[in-house]
C-alpha cells in the first residue's frame, strides 16, 4: 500500500493492517511522501481513530529507522529530549531535569527538534 491508497482508506474510515501501516510509514520515513500527503494521512488517521495495530506498526518502523548512539559502556546514562522553543512562555523543565540528572551523577544526552 502506498500513501495515496492509505489516505483514501483512512478518509473512508477504514483501518490499515499492520503490514499496510508498515509500508506507509516506511514511505513517509524514507522521504517518499510529500508534506501534504503526510498531513492528509495523519489528519485522516486521527479523524477515524488510530488502532493499536496501526500505532504499533508505526512505532516499529520509527524504531527500525532511528539512528542509534553508542554510549561506550557508560553507566547511569539518561536521554532527555525537549526543544524549549515552543514560544509558549512556559518553564523549560527538560533543561532543568538535565541539570538535576547530571548533578546526581548521570551522563546526560539532551537533544531536541524544532518546536511546533
Amino acid at each position: 500500500m502506498d500513501i495515496k491508497q492509505a489516505i483514501a482508506r483512512v478518509l473512508a474510515r477504514g483501518d490499515l493492517s499492520s503490514d499496510e501501516m508498515t509500508a506507509v510509514m516506511r514511505e513517509i520515513m524514507t522521504g517518499g511522501a510529500t508534506p501534504a500527503q503526510i498531513g492528509g494521512f495523519l489528519v485522516g488517521l486521527r479523524m477515524k481513530g488510530e488502532t493499536i495495530a496501526e500505532i504499533a506498526a508505526a512505532a516499529g518502523v520509527m524504531r527500525e529507522l532511528a539512528s542509534g548512539v553508542d554510549i561506550g559502556g557508560l553507566e547511569h546514562a539518561v536521554d532527555i529530549v525537549g526543544t524549549g522553543g515552543d514560544a509558549s512562555g512556559t518553564f523549560n523543565v527538560s533543561t532543568a531535569s538535565m541539570f538535576v540528572a547530571a548533578a546526581a551523577g548521570c551522563h546526560v544526552a539532551k537533544h531536541g527538534n524544532r518546536s511546533v
